[in-house]
């Protein structure tokens, strides 16, 4: 599995709102600097979406839109991919999620195959109370999507803003909720590959 790739937000459910404003230090660091710097790059400045596409370089889908600085969608609509490709990252957001709300957050992907989750770990977004991904822990909030569960009790309720936090440095990964650290792995691990088949 590569360690290279694109950032995307996908649009299973409906009610999505994610807070990749500069104003909560939203951001990815430069590939290059293997978090060496502290310097942080905005994925989004409130107003517009130019730093985002569609997946496989078709136009960005509607749907997608800025709503009151916010990332926003309101329907189920197609994935949203960065128009850059990133190595090493650490990426944070805010999010917020309507009721029985399902997206997600994929990461290292590539666009060889029809669907970006075929090549690509996934940071799920979810309502845990209820999303109908939510029969098991390894595809509620924080979960590394059908592969590694989070645990409960760190997603805020319905509504209310948490704050994402995925760490990637080699193949290193780590998922955070609300600053705790919910799981962590080695991509491309024997532990993984297990997990994955």
């Amino acid at each position: 599995m590569s360690t290279r790739g694109r950032l995307s937000f996908c649009a299973v459910g409906c009610a999505v709102f994610i807070g990749l404003q500069s104003a909560v230090q939203s951001a990815c660091s430069n590939p290059q600097s293997a978090m060496t710097t502290t310097a942080w790059r905005s994925l989004f400045d409130g107003k517009s979406l130019d730093t985002w596409r569609g997946y496989k370089g078709t136009p960005l889908p509607s749907g997608w839109h800025v709503a009151d600085g916010v990332l926003a969608k309101d329907v189920p609509v197609a994935d949203i991919v960065s128009t850059d490709e990133f190595g090493d990252f650490e990426l944070e957001l805010d999010w917020k999620i309507g009721e029985a709300g399902n997206s997600g957050i994929l990461y290292r992907g590539t666009e060889e195959y029809d669907h970006i989750y075929w090549s690509a770990p996934e940071y799920q977004l979810l309502d845990d109370i209820k999303g109908s991904d939510n029969k098991t822990r390894l595809t509620c909030a924080g979960s590394a999507y059908a592969i590694l569960p989070s645990p409960p009790g760190h997603l805020k309720p319905i509504g209310d803003w948490n704050r994402a936090r995925i760490v990637a440095k080699g193949s290193h990964v780590e998922h955070w909720l609300n600053d705790f650290k919910l799981l962590e792995y080695e991509l491309g691990s024997a532990d993984w590959e297990a997990r994955v088949k």
